[in-house]
């Protein structure tokens, strides 16, 4: 138990009342749930998946409930109808958006947006119609096996505050391992090396965040629509980037989660973590780069592995009070591998905001309806 402030607000759960907030602010906070879409950024493989099923569960035990919930969700054309029926057993205001549909990559490809897919562009494609149909907006992964609705209620505790962007921070410990690896071993080595040699506000902004990394966020809708969303991997730290220009310190909180636990990639290849490295370092810089960082290229990588490898000896010691296995060879490893993503950020081909973009929301959602729909016969507000 700890209660120490960043230099953004940072909300405890001291086990005060539901969802870490007691009395008037926790009914404010459930009320907020009606007036908020929630979006739930799918692959076709988390079809009927036991995490993302307890996550629609959960979402169905909110009172109230949200006034939708969008689904976002890369399928095969013969995946997307058995998907849409399945979404179709939970209690719930669905909207799924086919991000993969010919009508989607068309009406990108007509506005020059064409290119390169992954979770950044579906869950900006979710954006833009879920700010149009609330007043809040809470984006959250489907891949938590320890997902609890509270966790939606204490996202929007602080936009009762008048706060207008929350990230969810939480703990990932769990098999008697620690996880968290690339935000551990990659995030947070990294932009303590940029911290020692550039003093600048958004170095001390983007180091505030106890889980930079993590997929859960809620913002204002106003906020959401000025997010340009890189189109993979980096999305979490490209919206950290937009919060800052948007939100800035006194506009931003982050909210304490619990203990999560996820699915977890291997670290090699493309797919993996490896990979995901590029994709974060590339917009960790882009953002920095942007803010007037300009970062010493040639020697950084080195720099950054001394600063992981001090921080491996740390986590050892901690993982030997608490008694969990711990591999510090293994952890170097990681760290060898992810200085190797460490580079000047290529072209910029990050989404539009929504208040810039060339077409509406309106225009995604006829673009990305399921093929099927109009058989369902589904009690869903598509």
């Amino acid at each position: 138990m700890e209660y120490v402030q960043e230099r953004i607000a940072t909300l405890h759960e001291f086990g005060a009342g539901d969802g870490g907030a007691g009395g008037d602010l926790a009914r404010d906070a459930a009320a907020v749930v009606a007036e908020t879409a929630v979006v739930v950024p799918m692959a076709g493989r988390e079809h009927e998946s036991p995490a993302a099923e307890r996550v629609l569960r959960e979402l169905e035990s909110l009172e109230p409930g949200p006034a939708a919930v969008f689904v976002p969700v890369r399928a095969e054309p013969d995946r997307i109808g058995p998907f849409r029926e399945w979404l179709d057993a939970f209690a719930l205001p669905t909207r799924v958006l086919w991000c993969n549909a010919p009508a989607v990559d068309a009406l990108l490809a007509d506005a020059g947006l064409g290119g390169e897919f992954g979770k950044g562009r579906d869950v900006w494609l979710a954006l833009g119609p879920a700010a149009d149909a609330a007043d809040a907006v809470v984006v959250h992964d489907a891949d938590a096996r320890s997902y609890e609705a509270g966790h939606v209620r204490r996202l929007l505790a602080p936009l009762t505050m008048d706060f207008d962007f929350a990230k969810g921070y939480y703990a990932r410990v769990e098999r008697g391992r620690l996880y968290g690896r690339l935000f551990r071993l990659f995030y947070e080595p990294l932009l303590r090396t940029l911290a020692d040699a550039h003093d600048a506000p958004i170095v001390d902004y983007l180091g505030a965040f106890r889980y930079a990394l993590a997929g859960e966020f809620a913002a204002t809708a106003g906020l959401a629509r000025r997010l340009r969303a890189p189109r993979a991997w980096g999305l979490e730290v490209g919206t950290l980037g937009d919060a800052y220009e948007v939100a800035g310190f006194g506009g931003t909180a982050q909210v304490d989660l619990g203990r999560h636990e996820h699915d977890h990639r291997a670290v090699a290849g493309d797919t993996g973590l490896e990979g995901m490295s590029r994709e974060v370092a590339a917009e960790l810089l882009r953002v920095l780069e942007e803010h007037g960082v300009a970062p010493e290229y040639e020697t950084l990588p080195e720099r950054y592995r001394a600063v992981g490898d001090d921080l491996i000896d740390q986590y050892r010691a901690d993982a030997a009070f608490n008694g969990l296995e711990y591999d510090p060879a293994g952890e170097r490893d990681q760290v060898a591998r992810y200085a190797e993503s460490i580079a000047p950020p290529g072209p910029d081909a990050r989404l539009p905001r929504w208040v810039d973009a060339p077409f509406t929301p309106a225009d995604v959602l006829a673009a990305a309806r399921p093929w099927r729909e109009r058989r369902l016969g589904s009690r869903s507000q598509d």
